[in-house]
């Protein structure tokens, strides 16, 4: 960073990362409280459970759980909101985190870094003045801690010039407050887990639609998509694993056959008509003259596992109480049949996902 002006700027733009949670939404409205120009940054990782439903579009899902609650939360604010591609590079990151997982497949440290790097970016491209963010000191124990917080503004290249709104009269002045475009006064000294100041605080600037924090929106916090996450880096070389392989990770029955071999069932016609949309490589399986889960095969399985592929869909079809169902096998333009009995749960739960 250049060394910046002392003169106050006639208008401070402020550029913040605005997921559309409580906590970033106040950290914006306590800037806005000050009279600042607020710019809003939502990233689309394609680990949005929201964008999923979304895509998935059941008809019997909640609108409020399909929408973009950055969009939202812009919208509430009356402010611009900017929607970013995370793009490959996020991917990247994901599979291949320098500080490591949380619980589950969260690489919470080097997801902040990626995307206040990026606002940092932003602001020197479009003329904003600071970055900020709503992570409040304490309330995460793997990237909210003083120590994560001091090594993520390092690592972002932004020292000084990152201002947490929630939690600043805990942490160091920053640049902004020291040359006077940020009253500190005016900023908030919450922390740790509670979420009653946040609560007050909505209470007393009316903010009521925000999504509830226990439930998340990130599929790398979720345990089963983790489960799978993982699984699908102890089979694929990471440099191998494509965008789209992550989508389907959100998507049926996953079953692990064999260190080569895994496949996807669907559960309902959404998901089949989801996984139609795919241009996969390898085989598809359907139960005949029934209602039935397409099931989609990854890697090459031998004529073992395709009876017990079929026989695993055949479970899963209208005719699962049926001797013996007959199941197509379909690639490349090539169909075989296959007459099976359905699986045994007992059998099933040895290759569950």
């Amino acid at each position: 960073m250049s060394e910046p002006s002392t003169r106050r700027p006639d208008r401070i733009r402020a550029i913040g990362l605005l997921s559309g949670g409580l906590d970033s939404t106040l950290a914006a409205r306590v800037l806005l409280e000050q009279g600042l120009e607020v710019i809003g940054l939502h990233y689309s990782t394609g680990f949005c459970m929201n964008d999923h439903r979304r895509a998935m579009a059941r008809p019997e899902e909640d609108p409020k759980r399909m929408r973009n609650e950055g969009l939202r939360a812009g919208a509430d604010l009356g402010i611009p909101i900017e929607v970013l591609d995370a793009g490959e590079a996020y991917l990247k990151m994901v599979l291949n985190p320098k500080h490591g997982y949380g619980a589950k497949a969260n690489p919470c440290i080097d997801c902040r870094i990626f995307m206040i790097h990026g606002a940092a970016g932003y602001m020197r491209e479009h003329g904003g003045h600071f970055v900020f963010t709503g992570e409040v000191l304490g309330q995460r124990p793997m990237s909210q801690h003083m120590q994560a917080l001091r090594l993520i503004e390092k690592e972002c290249g932004i020292e000084g010039y990152l201002l947490r709104p929630l939690s600043a009269k805990h942490l160091p002045p920053t640049l902004p407050e020291q040359l006077g475009w940020v009253d500190r006064e005016k900023l908030l000294g919450i922390s740790g887990r509670s979420r009653k100041e946040q609560m007050a605080w909505s209470t007393t600037w009316g903010i009521s639609d925000y999504p509830q924090p226990a439930g998340g929106c990130c599929y790398l916090a979720d345990e089963n998509f983790a489960r799978r996450f993982h699984d699908k880096r102890l089979h694929t070389e990471p440099e191998q694993i494509r965008r789209e392989e992550m989508i389907l990770l959100k998507v049926g029955r996953h079953f692990r056959l064999s260190p080569r071999v895994k496949i996807i069932v669907a559960r309902d016609q959404c998901e089949n008509q989801f996984l139609s949309r795919f241009d996969l490589p390898g085989w598809r399986f359907e139960a005949l003259d029934c209602g039935s889960p397409l099931t989609v095969v990854e890697g090459e399985p031998d004529e073992d596992l395709k009876i017990l592929i079929a026989s695993i869909t055949a479970r899963y079809s209208d005719r699962r109480h049926e001797p013996l169902v007959e199941v197509a096998a379909r690639k490349d333009g090539v169909e075989e049949r296959h007459l099976v009995p359905p699986v045994a749960d007992q059998v099933l739960d040895r290759f569950r996902l």
